[in-house]
């Protein structure tokens, strides 16, 4: 498992907070959750090698380094569970990191135009849900995104997306490689004068 090393660059740079949009399916396990309802029960089921959340250590020990990040979930899960049980999943140091989700609960009563938003949710693409949320809570410069889903990404912010493959996501050594380079160049950014988020 290739985490990589920051090594002595970490002592002089001057942290900036960012903040980490968290898919979960493709992420931190293969793209194969499915949600199962029947009469007796409700549950999660992951039809594929593994179990739910078998990555998410990797996560962990990634942003470990970081203590200002913040975390907002980017997942269809928020959706389909509600934020506080889609947020319960992820470990207590994660969880203590989550400030939000791009969905939330009062969006299937606010309209845009003659359509409620939560009917024109899912015609957007994560980017646009992404940035949806950017637009309206104005976060800051210092952000990126780990997810599978990679259609519809404006190229004057790919650089912010950490895009993992459906089937092995954070469990693969270059996407680790990835992160952690955008991971630095977000925590980084005040010393080059703003918040690019992208390495050199």
């Amino acid at each position: 498992m290739m985490l990589g090393s920051r090594g002595g660059r970490r002592k002089s740079a001057t942290f900036v907070e960012m903040i980490v949009f968290l898919d979960y399916d493709g992420v931190l396990h293969p793209d194969a959750a499915y949600y199962v309802q029947s009469r007796r029960r409700s549950y999660i089921e992951l039809r594929a090698d593994g179990e739910l959340f078998m990555w998410m250590p990797i996560l962990e020990r990634l942003l470990e380094p970081y203590s200002d990040v913040k975390i907002v979930l980017s997942t269809s899960w928020v959706r389909e569970l509600g934020f506080s049980k889609a947020r319960a999943f992820l470990s207590p140091w994660l969880q203590s990191r989550v400030i939000g989700g791009t969905w939330h609960s009062m969006m299937s009563q606010h309209r845009e135009g003659f359509h409620r938003i939560s009917e024109r949710w899912s015609e957007l693409t994560r980017y646009q849900q992404i940035a949806r949320y950017i637009s309206t809570k104005k976060p800051g410069d210092s952000w990126i995104a780990i997810d599978d889903d990679i259609l519809g990404w404006d190229q004057s912010v790919a650089h912010r997306l950490v895009a993992t493959d459906p089937s092995t996501g954070l469990s693969d050594p270059a996407t680790q490689e990835l992160l952690i380079e955008r991971l630095y160049a977000c925590a980084h950014s005040s010393d080059r004068g703003g918040g690019s988020c992208i390495y050199d």
